[in-house]
């Protein structure tokens, strides 16, 4: 099992630190995994994403042009990211600022409103981890307690009594998700 993801929206939104979560999550599993970030200067509100690699097999590359599966949480990167997910592959999006949704046909398509489940929570913090919950339902490719032990080992352990919060979150995210096509 070979699991290509991109992960992409506005910085702030926690993309990268959701990318990290997932990886080492994949390291929990003693499995192959590759995290590699890109990000504009600015710090909060410039696009950032990540491509996340988990495998069975060693991982010949970080560079991908093509994904399995495409995380999606602005217009820019719907625009920039929607065709490059492979035929037969998975997209999911939060339809939150998302103004010409995804159209293709070859690839199944998700959404999750996780900006709002995050306001209605009275945390929008968790929002990646309700995006995170989304994704690990459509593909479970990590075990729960494995993402549990990645929150752990990337959250500094003065935010250690967040984890409750965020494993709520994780279940909201499992819960909400809606196929599209």
């Amino acid at each position: 099992m070979t699991e290509e993801i991109i992960i992409a929206g506005f910085g702030g939104q926690g993309v990268l630190s959701m990318g990290k979560i997932l990886a080492y999550s994949g390291i929990m599993q003693e499995q192959e995994v590759s995290w590699m970030p890109s990000y504009g200067p600015e710090m909060r509100g410039g696009t950032a994403n990540v491509t996340v690699i988990v495998s069975d097999e060693r991982i010949s590359s970080p560079v991908l042009h093509f994904f399995d599966t495409a995380i999606i949480l602005n217009q820019q990167s719907m625009d920039k990211f929607e065709k490059s997910v492979k035929a037969g592959g998975t997209l999911l999006y939060d339809p939150n600022g998302i103004l010409k949704h995804p159209t293709r046909t070859d690839i199944q398509i998700y959404k999750i409103e996780g900006a709002k489940l995050a306001s209605e929570t009275g945390n929008t913090k968790v929002f990646n981890m309700i995006i995170l919950g989304a994704y690990l339902k459509i593909k479970p490719i990590v075990k729960m307690e494995n993402v549990i032990a990645g929150l752990k080992k990337s959250l500094p352990e003065r935010y250690h009594k967040l984890i409750p919060q965020n494993e709520e979150a994780i279940k909201i995210g499992m819960n909400n998700i809606e196929k599209v096509k």
